[in-house]
């Protein structure tokens, strides 16, 4: 599997850092965030090292779709946000790409 030695989410996966898991399976995680803007902040990733790029064109994206869906609606079933942040401009803070599902309280016009 595809790691890069310096990133904390291949850490996670391969064991070396702790994380508190929602799902896991042979391609992909969804880990609690550490950060704790609103109630609810999952990642859900590939297990494998890859940018924030190839994950949207990989054969992955409708399955962590389709797991972020069910882990938002299991949640925070009075509705949630889908995100995914693009380069330093864009917010994105950790290289492995990813994706965000929030939610457990009214997050308004923008979150």
């Amino acid at each position: 599997m595809n790691s890069d030695p310096n990133c904390v989410f291949c850490k996670i996966n391969a064991g070396e850092e702790p994380a508190r898991y929602r799902y896991l399976d042979d391609d992909l995680m969804v880990i609690v965030n550490q950060l704790t803007w609103v109630p609810l902040m999952l990642l859900v990733m590939p297990r494998k090292h890859m940018s924030q790029i190839q994950l949207w064109s990989s054969e992955l994206l409708t399955r962590m779709g389709n797991i972020a869906v069910d882990m938002g609606a299991m949640y925070s079933p009075n509705g949630f946000r889908i995100l995914s942040n693009f380069g330093r401009d864009g917010m994105q803070s950790q290289a492995h790409g990813h994706i965000h599902v929030i939610g457990g309280t009214s997050l308004g016009p923008y979150a």
